[in-house]
């Protein structure tokens, strides 16, 4: 299991004209063969008098599902650009498709290459991408006197505050990296003087996202 990984929140689409041939670069996140089937069948659909819908794609935290299609142009002129930039972003569950719409200039071997992977580039950066962190929920259940020194702990270490609860005593979700359990459950025991109760809730894949906190299966 990756403790991180990187990958695409929300996919993007960007354009570059290369000699006249316009390459339409749409990427998505994916996790399942079925959703980069639909996505393929969809973009098909969409661009179906384009001369080329060239595709990479890669699924699974292993790279389970690693695959790449020149779709009619010269052999490893599309897909295995394409691919390589996926991969060499460091992208996990992520596809994309670059439509070609061929402007009557023919771009060469070279030419496609870099056409095709400067389109990736450039959906890439138009897409959202996070960093998934494979963590645990903690709760602690404190006295409101400890509260404070919780919440300075959490800052202190860069643990995310995912909810906080105030009843009778104040109860606090953490999500930190897995590997970090055993020190935060060491500094909280400390702080509180073993006041505080912990919970470990369950393992999850967490990211901060423009201040908001989310959280995935993985």
């Amino acid at each position: 299991m990756l403790e991180r990984y990187r990958t695409v929140y929300q996919g993007g689409q960007a354009e570059i004209v290369e000699k006249k041939s316009r390459f339409i670069a749409t990427v998505r996140h994916v996790e399942k063969e079925e959703e980069i089937l639909a996505f393929l069948e969809e973009m098909r659909k969409k661009y179906w008098d384009a001369r080329h819908n060239c595709y990479a794609y890669t699924i699974g935290l292993n790279r389970e599902l690693t695959r790449c299609s020149d779709d009619g142009e010269p052999s490893q002129t599309a897909g295995r650009p394409m691919l390589d930039v996926v991969l060499g972003a460091q992208l996990y569950d992520t596809a994309v498709v670059v439509t070609r719409y061929f402007g009557g200039v023919l771009l060469g071997t070279g030419g496609l290459v870099r056409a095709y992977s400067t389109a990736v580039q450039a959906g890439l950066a138009a897409s959202d991408v996070i960093e998934r962190i494979h963590g645990i929920s903690l709760r602690v259940n404190m006295d409101y006197t400890d509260y404070g020194k919780v919440q300075y702990l959490a800052n202190q270490k860069g643990f995310t505050v995912w909810k906080t609860d105030f009843a009778d005593s104040v109860t606090m979700q953490l999500l930190l990296p897995a590997s970090q359990e055993g020190s935060a459950r060491s500094a909280i025991t400390e702080s509180t003087n073993a006041r505080a109760e912990m919970v470990k809730e369950k393992e999850l894949y967490f990211a901060n996202h423009d201040g908001e906190v989310l959280t995935f299966d993985r």
